[in-house]
């Protein structure tokens, strides 16, 4: 049922969409935000300010990328640990975002990578009680193919970015068993053209 704005009707107050870089989360995140008539954050611009305004003695993880020249030669299996990384060095400041918005009740999709299943699963955010308002979905791809060619879709200048498919991959397949064993929804990011009705009716 929708509201008097028409905005379809919503049983939460923030809705985070996890997954791995690669799966269509940006396009879906914003075709719901629409549905809901709320706002929306992508969280790559917070680890983008956190890595301006730390150093990489404060704040290590958000750094790896510009103080490790090596970095790109580190194997797949090794990035994506430093991936999961990210999103734990970024948890606390999310968790107060959470809060805020839980607090002033101000409506939003929390859309990004760095998504730690663990965090959707909190009982309380910044002193505010959860209790069902933090809902979660993760977008999951399992066709490795599959992310080399969305990659190569959306950067033809890149050429075919084999070893950061499999990278997402890797960090896809992790997602998946952590938001299973949480009980948060998983939803195939294929086929795209329903990729939306299943990630809303996974909310319900």
């Amino acid at each position: 049922m929708d509201d008097a704005t028409g905005a379809a009707a919503r049983t939460w107050q923030v809705l985070l969409l996890g997954g791995p870089s690669g799966t269509g989360k940006t396009a879906v995140s914003y075709r719901l935000a629409k549905h809901y008539g709320v706002g929306i954050t992508e969280i790559d611009d917070f680890q983008v300010l956190l890595e301006r305004m730390t150093t990489p003695e404060q704040q290590p993880a958000l750094h790896v990328w510009k103080t490790n020249p090596a970095f790109e030669q580190l194997a797949a299996a090794e990035i994506m640990a430093h991936v999961l990384e990210v999103g734990r060095a970024m948890t606390p400041g999310l968790d107060a975002v959470i809060g805020n918005h839980l607090e002033t009740q101000m409506p939003v999709v929390l859309e990004g990578d760095f998504i730690d299943p663990a965090l959707a699963a909190q009982a309380s955010f910044a002193g505010q009680s959860n209790g069902r308002r933090v809902r979660a979905v993760f977008l999951h791809e399992p066709d490795e193919q599959q992310l080399v060619d969305n990659f190569l879709r959306r950067e033809p200048e890149r050429g075919p970015q084999t070893k950061r498919a499999h990278v997402s991959w890797l960090h896809g397949q992790w997602l998946k068993r952590e938001a299973e064993r949480l009980g948060i929804p998983v939803v195939a990011a294929r086929p795209w053209d329903t990729v939306l009705e299943r990630t809303i009716a996974a909310l319900s």
